[in-house]
């Protein structure tokens, strides 16, 4: 929804599925197991081994103008099993693994406005490299306290590994980092006090806005189609328009964020 809405208000978006599970490629009409084939992932373009091809060849063009996306499928595991391995055989001066990922995004920089990366669910080599390269972090949590104590966990290990990360040369610097209250339901109270809690620990870190838990996101996905590609009258207008608010919500704070991140005014 982010790529498409950033494409739609004209910005030049490529869309950089890390995930090997793919739900992001498959939101695209990218099949993972039938659409993707072999060395047609990042991973193609990250590899250690002759094979390794210009990230610019496994590019793919959207039916929307502007957005372009770089599937995934289960050969992305490839770049798990591959960098232990890779890291002790490395030759000198020959790229670590978390800057291989930048290195290639660098390569095609000038095509694009803003690179969204989708990253896999787990701590990882992947996941580890999308941070190095990435500007800016957005973490999604949905408040429930199960949840939350994950994300904590989750956080805290993350933070010790960039800062080994860093001390091997590794950019982690970010222009900004933001919570985003998902699946939120407004009329569950526990809900509303993890919020508030939330919101009392990282402060302005938590987006404003909220994305609403709604049948017309889940509906949609049905038929791989997201809010701006479904018709208003497939849905209850009002499930409709509610959900549509909260999305442009969401994704225009995130908009005012790059900007500001870019010197321009919001």
């Amino acid at each position: 929804h982010l790529a498409q809405f950033l494409a739609l208000r004209g910005y030049r978006v490529l869309a950089l599925d890390l995930d090997p599970q793919a739900s992001l490629s498959a939101l695209f009409g990218n099949q993972p197991e039938l659409d993707v084939g072999e060395n047609e992932t990042v991973y193609g373009a990250i590899r250690y081994d002759d094979e390794q091809r210009p990230l610019k060849e496994v590019i793919r063009e959207t039916y929307i103008p502007g957005l372009h996306i770089v599937p995934g499928n289960l050969e992305l595991m490839e770049f798990e099993h591959d960098t232990p391995r890779a890291l002790m055989k490395r030759k000198p001066g020959e790229a670590l693994f978390f800057a291989r990922l930048s290195n290639v995004i660098d390569n095609v920089e000038g095509d694009y406005d803003i690179v969204v990366i989708d990253c896999p669910p787990q701590l990882g080599y992947l996941t580890l490299s999308a941070l190095t390269a990435a500007t800016s972090v957005l973490v999604t949590v949905h408040p429930q306290m199960l949840d939350v104590m994950s994300m904590n966990q989750f956080l805290a290990m993350v933070a010790d590994l960039l800062r080994e990360v860093q001390a091997a040369g590794g950019d982690v610097n970010f222009s900004w980092l933001r919570y985003l209250i998902t699946r939120f339901e407004p009329a569950d109270g526990p809900q509303n006090q993890m919020v508030g809690y939330l919101r009392s620990i990282f402060g302005a870190h938590v987006l404003n806005h909220p994305m609403l838990k709604t049948t017309a996101v889940s509906d949609a996905g049905i038929t791989n189609q997201t809010l701006y590609e479904i018709e208003r009258r497939q849905f209850n207008r009002t499930t409709y328009d509610r959900a549509l608010d909260s999305m442009d919500s969401v994704n225009g704070e995130i908009e005012s964020l790059i900007k500001n991140a870019w010197g321009r005014a919001a």
